[in-house]
């Protein structure tokens, strides 16, 4: 008797039904090994990384060169953890977050896709916000900034709904149509740059390159709770050092270089963030220059795939009853949430998300080094994977959890951004600190963990 292969709604559909679920070897099929360099190349080819840079002079202070010293410095320290979880998607065939129980355990994880739920919405919304304003501004307020909010939250949805091997197809072309915007706006802006000197050589100069430099590293290592998402169906035998090293060309070359950009133009231009910016190097255009800048303000579609499609997953990690829902039913309710927060916000959108949200990035060091510290100090790159989802095989977490929050403490002590000094950055640098945030809290969580992960692992076993 012939057996019937039930064909569900989404699968008709062409949408992927899998969610956290671990992919066996034998099921991993996408073998185009650059989409691990145009993924992030078209997630940071966006005005979103301008805006970035444009915070180093008019903000920080700095001066030319020594902004473009921090860009390239914590650029580079904040995408090494994205490219080594890369690395473990094709290793272990598991979603980040998922990688997170074999360090935090099953409720620990659940603590850290919190953090990463916030952090998908919250950075949605940035972006949504920002497009939606650039489209009405270039309108005369013909069109208002909620219907660009809303068109391009559409778009968003409908890939990341799709699934992974949209998200791939859509990002395989994205960069192109940006990366011949973006170097128009470099030759038109090219000849109104100045050379900006640097400040007299003081504390005060060191805690703006320091917490510049911050706001760098958050943004770039922001991509590392969702690293390994978009590896996972790469087959098992895939070189862990072109998938390293795709990566972090993929995300280093785009931040660099639109980082940079952002900065300069802040030299030879007056605006209040990257969309006026970019409006005045376009302005002589026209009309041209207006279709440039609507293509420019769609650019955060790009950047918000990523961003919905792992918040779908994410979503997963808090538990079973949460797994049973189809990863697409989250992604869609995550759009509506960022939605119902971007529409109202966007009416007195003056940055304070954006900086809050920087702020709040300096979870993902504490949390990666523990990763870290799990994956070769006490696994030896060595995982069961198919503990993934029984809770009594996996870590008691008790020991991330403490770790994290000595991380945290790091952090508080360390930070200062544009709405919080931390007591030891205020002593170091005084009224604007010096911020030494990620490095505290990176030390306080390694030293912790080493210490209690021992102790856990002799007293519970694993």
């Amino acid at each position: 008797m012939a057996t019937e292969t039930v064909v569900t709604a989404e699968q008709e559909l062409g949408i992927e039904t899998r969610g956290i679920e671990r992919v066996s070897p034998k099921s991993r099929t996408h073998v185009r090994i650059f989409d691990n360099f145009t993924t992030w190349l078209s997630a940071n080819l966006v005005i979103s990384t301008v805006a970035v840079g444009a915070l180093a002079v008019p903000v920080f202070g700095l001066g030319f060169w020594q902004s473009i010293l921090a860009i390239l410095l914590f650029n580079i320290l904040g995408v090494l953890p994205v490219a080594f979880f890369s690395t473990l998607g094709p290793k272990l065939g598991l979603r980040q977050m998922t990688i997170s129980r074999f360090s935090f355990g099953w409720v620990g994880a659940i603590v850290m896709a919190l953090f990463n739920i916030a952090a998908c919405i919250g950075w949605s919304a940035v972006n949504v916000i920002v497009g939606g304003q650039l489209v009405s501004a270039l309108s005369n307020g013909a069109i208002p900034s909620w219907v660009g909010i809303i068109v391009i939250a559409i778009v968003t949805t409908i890939v990341s709904i799709y699934g992974y091997k949209f998200v791939h197809a859509y990002e395989r072309y994205a960069w192109i149509p940006m990366a011949l915007i973006f170097v128009i706006l470099m030759v038109i802006a090219g000849p109104h740059v100045t050379i900006v000197p640097p400040p007299a050589y003081s504390f005060a100069t060191i805690a703006s390159f320091v917490s510049f430099g911050g706001a760098v590293y958050g943004f770039a290592t922001g991509w590392s709770s969702y690293a390994s998402d978009y590896t996972v169906n790469q087959p098992e035998e895939t070189s862990a050092a072109r998938v390293f090293w795709l990566t972090f060309l993929g995300v280093t070359i785009p931040c660099i270089l639109l980082e940079i950009m952002g900065m300069a133009l802040t030299t030879g231009y007056k605006g209040n963030g990257a969309g006026d910016l970019l409006s005045a190097v376009l302005q002589p255009w026209g009309v041209a220059g207006k279709l440039l800048l609507v293509l420019l303000a769609l650019s955060v579609i790009a950047n918000n795939i990523p961003n919905d499609y792992s918040l779908g997953l994410t979503m997963q990690v808090l538990g079973r009853s949460f797994q049973y829902v189809n990863r697409a039913v989250w992604t869609l309710i995550g759009a509506v949430i960022y939605i119902a927060i971007a529409i109202p916000a966007s009416a007195n959108y003056n940055g304070t998300l954006e900086n809050f949200l920087l702020l709040i990035a300096y979870w993902l060091g504490p949390w990666a080094i523990i990763l870290v510290i799990e994956h070769f100090f006490f696994r030896r790159g060595s995982y069961n994977v198919d503990d993934w989802n029984t809770a009594s095989k996996l870590p008691q977490g008790w020991a991330a959890l403490i770790a994290m929050a000595a991380g945290l403490v790091g952090v508080y002590l360390g930070a200062a951004q544009l709405l919080f000094v931390g007591p030891i950055a205020y002593w170091l640098g005084g009224k604007y600190g010096i911020d030494i945030g990620f490095e505290l809290g990176v030390v306080f969580a390694a030293v912790v963990y080493v210490i209690l992960r021992s102790v856990e692992r002799r007293t519970a076993g694993r």
